[in-house]
């Protein structure tokens, strides 16, 4: 009996020394264990190596805690078998299960977390012994479950989802560890993977363009005008698209007196996307091709709008001003709880601002969320509630709303 109480004594070490392994391990990052190797800190090379793959090392320390765990509890039940008996044995059991989560779980992982580098520096060697030693093992059993799962597998095995990586940004956000902007980018990146192009895209009614006949000093003055740098030309309509001009191109004609050039001899190659296209794959491809403005199409392949490489990065870190350009309040609080917004407002940004939760995955803007609960064009006064909120057009011009009133609403109805 005085050895099994040493080796359960052991168990439990050992199992506090993974928990501490596991939580340390899973919160290090490439850059951190990069920094901390050029600090030249005691066991970096190592952690960086761990840092640089963690899978395979956390898969084998979630199995040997899980070995350590169970052999500690039935070495700790029949140790109580020979002295208490049946219920006696559930018992001890039981309470040397709710003990070593107290021990290993909860105060090893604690301790972890408040002394992460240090920690992951010390158990380093061991992390790296275990992912050698049992990468093998490991392979087959994951193997194995990607087996009996077919077609829902992990060739890593069980890692970590992108609901965990957003729930570990929420409460790194509540425990201060992460900034308000840091966390609205990681929830950012992956609403961004499924944020389609024509959920970002400059509407079709607000597109700056050249009419092709233009001459260049009237191109130049319509940039300026309106402070882009990239035109599409266009022919009669804006379906014909000649090119797109670059108010660089423009500038250095006229630099070179070339005044009476016409626009399609500097227009470069227009680009085209579908309406449909995922605003992900969208900036990969123009990072591929190395363009800046695409000309957005819908299913009849009409042209419904335009989107910038800009417009696309604002997606992931917020809105991007130059220098020259005044602030426009989209959102303009009016007080006792009435806004007037912009509505070409996306929204998801009415949704941050306000602190609400309008449905988004109907409607693009907050002017097409009132076309579709009115069903018709709202003329100046219409209104329309949902999600406790009541939606006013305030400015109508010909069929397009320009401003919208937000207020609660003492009742909803869905649309």
């Amino acid at each position: 009996m005085i050895w099994m109480a040493g080796v359960i004594t052991g168990l439990v070490v050992f199992g506090s020394l993974l928990a501490v392994a596991e939580a340390a391990t899973s919160r290090m990052t490439r850059v951190r264990a990069m920094a901390l190797q050029e600090e030249g800190r005691w066991n970096a090379g190592l952690l960086y190596a761990i840092a640089a793959d963690p899978p395979p090392y956390l898969n084998a320390i979630h199995l040997t805690a899980m070995l350590v765990q169970n052999g500690s509890v039935i070495l700790v039940a029949m140790l109580a078998a020979r002295r208490f008996g049946g219920l006696g044995t559930v018992l001890v059991a039981a309470g040397f299960t709710l003990a070593y989560f107290v021990v290993v779980e909860a105060m090893s992982k604690t301790f972890a977390i408040l002394h992460g580098d240090r920690a992951a520096l010390a158990v380093a060697p061991v992390v790296r012994l275990l992912g050698g030693g049992l990468a093998l093992p490991t392979r087959l059993l994951i193997g194995i479950g990607n087996v009996l799962l077919p077609g829902k597998g992990l060739k890593q095995g069980p890692f970590v989802s992108a609901e965990d990586i957003r729930s570990m940004a929420e409460v790194g956000h509540e425990e201060g560890a992460i900034e308000e902007q840091e966390k609205r980018m990681i929830h950012s990146i992956f609403e961004f993977g499924e944020t389609l192009v024509r959920q970002v895209m400059v509407p079709r009614p607000d597109v700056v363009a050249l009419e092709a006949g233009l001459c260049l000093h009237d191109a130049v003055d319509v940039a300026l005008v309106h402070g882009v740098s990239r035109l599409p030309v266009y022919r009669g309509e804006l379906d014909q698209i000649e090119g797109v001009l670059h108010i660089r191109d423009a500038l250095k004609a006229l630099h070179e007196g070339d005044i009476d050039v016409p626009l399609r001899d500097l227009v470069r190659p227009a680009h085209f996307v579908p309406d449909s296209k995922k605003g992900a794959d969208a900036l990969r491809e123009m990072q591929r091709d190395k363009f800046h403005l695409a000309l957005v199409t819908d299913e009849y392949g009409s042209v419904s709008g335009l989107v910038t490489l800009e417009d696309l990065l604002e997606q992931l870190v917020g809105d991007i001003s130059e220098e020259h350009e005044h602030e426009v309040r989209d959102v303009e609080p009016l007080g006792d709880g009435r806004y007037r917004v912009d509505a070409s407002l996306p929204i998801h940004e009415l949704n941050q601002l306000l602190d609400i939760d309008l449905p988004r995955d109907r409607w693009n803007t907050v002017g097409g969320l009132m076309y579709g609960l009115l069903g018709a064009i709202p003329g100046e006064g219409h209104e329309v509630t949902l999600g406790g909120f009541r939606f006013t057009a305030e400015k109508v011009q010909g069929r397009r709303v320009t401003t919208i009133l937000v207020s609660s609403a003492p009742e909803s109805s869905d649309a």
